[in-house]
């Protein structure tokens, strides 16, 4: 099993679960964050950390996030590991909770 970081990451892209994974399987594009599905050691240490409640376990995904599961291993070999938690934009807290964000997904 794996943690998927899903639909509500995207323009939030708070790092504190980055913080806590003892694994290093975060990867950090323009606007959101996803998890090497190969790297991630099913720990649950990020799920509870992430404020704006985007992350799941692979077999608990909501169905209209399923395909978020894809999208994280697709995009964890593009884009470089996060290890250390940073700065959410400035406008995150806009964003959190607001839905049908993936045409705003940045690659």
């Amino acid at each position: 099993m794996t943690f998927v970081v899903t639909e509500n990451c995207i323009k939030c892209k708070y790092t504190d679960c980055v913080e806590v994974c003892p694994v290093d399987c975060f990867h950090e594009g323009p606007n959101f964050l996803v998890i090497d599905p190969e790297e991630c050691i099913d720990c649950t240490l990020c799920e509870p950390e992430c404020p704006a409640e985007a992350i799941y376990p692979d077999d608990d995904l909501p169905p209209d996030q399923e395909h978020f599961l894809a999208l994280n291993a697709e995009l964890s070999r593009e884009w470089p590991v996060i290890t250390e938690m940073g700065e959410p934009p400035a406008d995150a807290q806009e964003w959190d909770g607001k839905p049908d964000k993936l045409p705003l997904l940045e690659r």
